[in-house]
């Protein structure tokens, strides 16, 4: 009925597991005596990355937005709460940037990861969510907001902005 052997290595099985098991508790209770538990320390020349700190574009991107658009510091951010997404830029050139503001050519802001194209609403008494003045001025700041209700957009994604023949690619929304 009863396996004497059967019997017999369950009892070695328990016995090997019992003592392995007080072997590494007085192993584990032995090291925090007898040494402090050491801190992982950082080389001194590495830094946390600062978290908030917005995204920027490479510095080929940014050559070209100042020579063939004469703008600067293209970004897109996600503003009341995540409903509205604000393209910014700041203008170098007038004369350049003039195609950016014209109201003939509708802006989109395309998310081709996420499939999504967003527009920029018109509103009833106001008209649309962007600024389009008939003399553009250098050294001023301009922007354009789109839609984004449902929020399908989250910052961190990448998108593109695109006007007439103008595209800023790859920005990311923060």
């Amino acid at each position: 009925m009863f396996d004497p052997r059967a019997i017999q290595c369950k009892r070695m099985l328990l016995a090997g597991v019992f003592a392995s098991s007080i072997f590494i508790s007085s192993a584990a209770a032995q090291t925090s005596t007898a040494q402090p538990a050491l801190q992982p320390t950082r080389p001194s020349g590495v830094l946390t990355p600062y978290r908030n700190q917005p995204a920027r574009i490479s510095n080929r991107a940014a050559a070209m937005y100042e020579a063939v658009w004469g703008i600067e510091a293209p970004t897109v951010k996600a503003v009341e709460s995540g409903v509205i997404l604000r393209f910014n830029y700041r203008v170098l050139d007038p004369e350049k940037a003039k195609p950016l503001t014209d109201k003939k050519f509708e802006p989109i802001l395309e998310c081709p990861e996420k499939h999504v194209s967003l527009v920029i609403p018109s509103m009833e008494k106001v008209g649309q969510l962007r600024q389009a003045p008939k003399t553009i001025v250098a050294g001023e700041s301009y922007w354009m907001a789109f839609s984004n209700s449902g929020r399908p957009v989250k910052p961190g994604d990448r998108v593109d902005v695109v006007i007439g023949n103008f595209r800023a690619r790859g920005l990311i929304v923060e």
